[in-house]
């Protein structure tokens, strides 16, 4: 995605913010006539889930326009389930940490995260470069930590994480990331940034969040987000020393992940009730490194455009191992949900891509598509 295409999703998310929201009304009963989907696109949809053809998806959710136009459940559990999409966790902590920036609790992106934590000092591997990472450094997967899970060598793979009980120490006591001749260095990589993928920074910005609010990150969270959008079931998994695991496993209702959604496609707003500021979540949405060839990412969401019947589509997205996914299309008005357990199956989250490419674009009528 270019960065005049993410410029153009963020005036597209200003845009929604300034037109009629829709709330938790509109999205607890379903219309998908008003919708304006294929009936019989979305029926093909549900014969080819339940045939097996995508594995297990659990649950689709569709709300366009505001309003819920699609909800299937395809295991016993049912629409009160709390699902484990796993490291779309890490976008809700983004949305966290855009709160607390918006309330003053953080002083911006541009925060020092070790200033957070001089109780985690001498650290292993001193570097000074270390005390320049910044909050926007773990918003970006972008630190000079040598940190990326899918390296199974590299030093901060998260399952060595795991092993450990200090997972804040764990992170800062990583040695500085190396650049040899064949990898592109930060100076000449897109945006000035060099992407890895690393949980363990995000897990960092939970202690982040709790020692700037003085809450723990779930009475943070409840207060803040939850409670503003009706969400009031929740399960966070936590760290060894107590603080909420901000990097994954949260479980949550399909129909709030739709939520979450929701309010970023609403710019920030809720029921007429501003959550996060538009100017966070047009920063989120904006591209700050490239982290595939056909993707970029901003604070801790994916930024990505599909091909679906001979146009593209452009959205920004939560991911999460299995393929469990929430992406938001600004220009169609359209936020899909698709939930899984297909935690090892290979190639997840190109089968969910797969569904949503081949079956819900295209369940788009013609008159949306002009």
């Amino acid at each position: 995605m270019s960065t005049e295409a993410a410029v153009r999703i963020a005036g597209l998310l200003l845009l929604a913010a300034t037109t009629k929201v829709f709330g938790a009304e509109k999205l607890a009963e379903i219309d998908p006539g008003a919708a304006d989907l294929s009936a019989a696109r979305l029926e093909q949809m549900e014969n080819s889930i339940s045939a097996g053809d995508f594995s297990r998806v659990t649950s689709v959710l569709i709300a366009r326009d505001g309003k819920l136009a699609f909800e299937r459940y395809f295991d016993a559990n049912g629409r009160d389930a709390l699902r484990n999409t796993r490291s779309a966790t890490k976008s809700v902590t983004g949305m966290l940490v855009g709160i607390a920036v918006d309330r003053g609790m953080i002083s911006g992106v541009q925060a020092r995260a070790l200033d957070f934590f001089p109780d985690k000092q001498p650290l292993q591997n001193p570097d000074p470069r270390k005390g320049e990472i910044t909050i926007e450094d773990f918003l970006t997967m972008s630190s000079l930590l040598e940190c990326n899970d899918e390296n199974q060598f590299s030093r901060g793979n998260e399952e060595r994480m795991y092993l450990v009980e200090d997972w804040v120490k764990f992170t800062f006591d990583l040695p500085i990331r190396g650049f040899p001749d064949w990898v592109e260095k930060p100076a000449n990589a897109p945006y000035g940034r060099s992407w890895s993928y690393c949980t363990a920074g995000v897990t960092t910005l939970g202690g982040v969040l709790e020692r700037a609010t003085k809450m723990t990150v779930p009475d943070f969270a409840r207060e803040n987000l939850f409670a503003p959008l009706g969400i009031s079931d929740v399960k966070w998994q936590f760290q060894p020393l107590g603080t909420a695991m901000t990097g994954g496993g949260l479980g949550l209702r399909s129909r709030d992940l739709l939520k979450l959604g929701q309010l970023y496609l609403n710019g920030g707003v809720w029921e007429q009730r501003r959550v996060v500021s538009s100017d966070w979540v047009e920063r989120s949405i904006s591209a700050h490194a490239n982290a595939r060839e056909d993707t970029n990412y901003g604070y801790l969401l994916w930024l990505q455009t599909f091909r679906a019947g001979g146009r593209d589509y452009e959205c920004f997205a939560m991911y999460g191992t299995g393929g469990n996914k929430v992406y938001v299309f600004p220009k169609e008005k359209l936020v899909v949900v698709v939930t899984t357990t297909n935690f090892r199956v290979q190639g997840a989250a190109a089968l969910t891509d797969k569904l949503l490419t081949e079956h819900i674009l295209p369940s788009l009528t013609d008159s949306t598509k002009h």
